[in-house]
């Protein structure tokens, strides 16, 4: 007999979404030494990426909205890790740049990745194929959506 298809256990979203939450519970565990959370986290990879960017920039890199974005930065800013300065070329732009415990904290923060990997139980090229899998499901479903809201009357 087939499955339901409306059993939870049958649901894509369900497996990324409690993916999604397993893998906050692991991060929080590896990014306490730091005193950083998930998402700060995020904001730093974007910075240790490229220094000195705009608070649109990096919502644009992450998908947060300043509303979401502007009190993480502003409590990464107090722990010292980034600085926010406005524009000299355009006053509405917020840049954010890496402190000197910013950039050191990349160096505290390098063997995450590894021990990413290592609690997965896969090897690099399996999950670089993983990432790019996830991507195009993520992308599919952003076009997916963008199209169902174009369509609407």
């Amino acid at each position: 007999m087939p499955k339901d298809p409306l059993q939870l256990s049958e649901q894509l979203c369900f497996s990324v979404y409690s993916t999604a939450h397993a893998f906050n519970h692991f991060y929080k565990r590896l990014l306490a030494p730091l005193g950083i959370t998930y998402p700060q986290y995020l904001v730093m990879l974007v910075l240790w990426e490229a220094d000195q960017v705009t608070v649109k920039e990096i919502g644009g890199r992450l998908q947060l909205d300043s509303g979401t974005l502007t009190p993480l930065l502003k409590r990464l800013e107090s722990a010292r890790l980034v600085t926010r300065t406005r524009d000299a070329a355009d006053e509405r732009q917020v840049r954010i740049g890496l402190t000197p415990a910013g950039r050191t904290l990349r160096e505290a923060a390098h063997d995450i990745p590894r021990q990413v990997a290592e609690a997965i139980g896969r090897e690099v090229p399996e999950i670089a194929h993983l990432r790019r899998q996830i991507n195009l499901l993520r992308d599919s479903l952003a076009a997916a959506a963008d199209t169902a809201s174009t369509n609407r009357p």
